[in-house]
């Protein structure tokens, strides 16, 4: 696995920054939400979107799910123009849903950088579980995560003869 440049884990603890903001409020709502857990972005590696732009592929842990989430690694990148996007990876299709992050109320799309410039919009998730609220730790969560970028980025095992 490639290892990531400082800008990149930045962008990515903006991402979580990002997500609590937005969602946080909201999720502790939810039924099985788990306080127990943070928001992290977890096991990220590059990974080329459908259209040719670089992007970062890896689990987003919040107290209530964990998701494929994959990111456009490219700070001034426009929203996309399709809000959905099917991800060939080698164990198989993954459906993945544009989830818009900054604050909109405002009418801005992102979270300014403190230079004036806008970044991090959003990002697209296939949410793979959606019940964290047996975790006992954010250290049990790392592991989940860790396991399950493993089985996505590890192709099917073949069937056995017989």
């Amino acid at each position: 696995m490639q290892a990531l440049s400082a800008a990149q884990y930045a962008r990515l603890g903006h991402l979580a920054e990002a997500w609590t903001r937005r969602y946080l409020r909201d999720a502790k709502t939810e039924p099985h939400f788990n306080p127990r857990l943070a928001v992290d972005a977890l096991c990220f590696q590059p990974q080329p979107l459908p259209d040719g732009r670089h992007g970062l592929l890896g689990a987003l842990v919040t107290p209530v799910s964990l998701s494929l989430t994959l990111v456009v690694d490219d700070q001034a990148a426009p929203p996309p123009d399709e809000p959905r996007l099917t991800l060939a990876l080698p164990s198989g299709r993954y459906p993945l849903a544009w989830e818009p992050l900054g604050d909109t109320r405002d009418g801005r799309h992102g979270e300014d950088d403190g230079d004036g410039q806008l970044e991090l919009e959003g990002c697209w998730r296939c949410v793979l579980l959606e019940d964290l609220s047996d975790l006992d730790s954010r250290q049990a969560a790392s592991r989940l995560a860790q396991q399950l970028m493993e089985r996505v980025m590890t192709p099917p095992s073949p069937p056995p003869d017989g």
